[in-house]
């Protein structure tokens, strides 16, 4: 499936879309470039899950924040990370025991990123499209059937 995204706000609003949809055990892998908008997304995914007013800062040095919200959720920024197995050591897996991932820069898991996470994942690749960007997203697990259900 391929949204298109003309600005910041339709990122977010898709973020948001996504939020409705998260169930704990799932894994939202956001792929993309440098500035493509993957923390927008995340930012509207936690904040509809949280309060549209939350601090959500980019992980990018803290590699992990974690919110209370129903169902729990986690934000990852994997790109400092230096091997795969480092996803232990940051908490990716009692994340998902608990909750569900967001995870910025998911390729740092290595050519296999499912022996980390569950089977539920939700993919989403962004790139450029003319002034604005084309999200390319893909389901494997539950979100095979679920993804019928997103609207944005």
């Amino acid at each position: 499936m391929k949204i298109v995204l003309p600005d910041a706000e339709a990122t977010t609003r898709l973020g948001q879309a996504i939020a409705h949809l998260l169930q704990a055990g799932d894994s939202v892998l956001l792929y993309g470039p440098l500035g493509m908008g993957k923390s927008t997304l995340a930012r509207g995914l936690i904040r509809a899950l949280t309060t549209p007013d939350e601090d959500v800062p980019s992980p990018t040095f803290t590699l992990v924040q974690f919110y209370d919200s129903d169902p729990a959720v986690a934000h990852f920024d994997l790109y400092r990370l230096t091997r795969p197995e480092e996803a232990f050591e940051i908490g990716l897996d009692e994340a998902l025991d608990d909750g569900c991932a967001v995870i910025e820069w998911p390729e740092r898991l290595g050519d296999d990123p499912g022996r980390f996470l569950g089977p539920d994942r939700l993919i989403i690749e962004i790139a450029e499209q003319g002034e604005g960007r084309v999200a390319t997203v893909s389901g494997a697990g539950a979100w095979d059937d679920r993804l019928k259900e997103l609207h944005v």
